[in-house]
């Protein structure tokens, strides 16, 4: 198979070899070579994150949780339920529970730029992801069609080699019909 990147842009993508991204390049190249275009996209994110991108990871994986949403609801049922009624006149956070909100203030402060930054790294790996799928499901598509073409022409060698041999058996069943017709008396 010596074929080469424009050959194969142009039969199989219906397209010239200069409108291909780099990506639709790496994946013909990938079928001339014939060598695989899936990888594992998590080893090369992981290689990439430092220790602060695991930890607000790990903060947004905690934050977003329902044992967070129900442990912190406890909290807060626990914390009014101290102050309002268990403690009286001698609460530290009265009523309104203006140090609570302080501090629910300061931790939303705190978690929503972290979430926001695992969120945009989860995006750009959702990119990376779609990338690598592309590719992978590119490169399926072009083998099926090469396939297809071989099978084709495995196709259309058997039809010729058919028709040779039906045109061998008609001259023979002639050649044997003219012997008989010769060997035989007319009468």
């Amino acid at each position: 198979m010596n074929k080469s990147v424009a050959e194969l842009a142009g039969r199989w993508l219906k397209r010239a070899p200069e409108h291909l991204s780099e990506l639709e390049h790496k994946v013909l190249q990938s079928a001339i070579d014939r060598k695989p275009v899936s990888r594992n996209v998590n080893d090369s994110i992981a290689h990439c994150e430092s220790r602060g991108d695991r930890l607000a990871d790990g903060l947004a994986r905690v934050g977003g949780s329902w044992s967070f949403i129900l442990s912190f609801l406890g909290f807060l049922v626990a914390w009014a339920l101290l102050n309002a009624w268990l403690l009286g006149q001698e609460s530290f956070d009265p009523y309104p529970f203006i140090f609570l909100n302080l501090v629910l203030s300061m931790l939303a402060a705190i978690q929503a730029p972290i979430i926001m930054m695992s969120q945009n790294r989860q995006a750009e790996r959702d990119r990376l992801d779609a990338a690598h799928d592309y590719a992978v499901n590119l490169k399926a598509e072009i083998e099926i069609m090469a396939l297809h073409e071989k099978l084709d022409e495995i196709r259309f060698q058997e039809i010729i080699l058919l028709r040779e041999q039906v045109q061998e058996l008609t001259a023979q069943v002639q050649r044997i019909a003219d012997a008989s017709a010769a060997q035989s008396p007319s009468r």
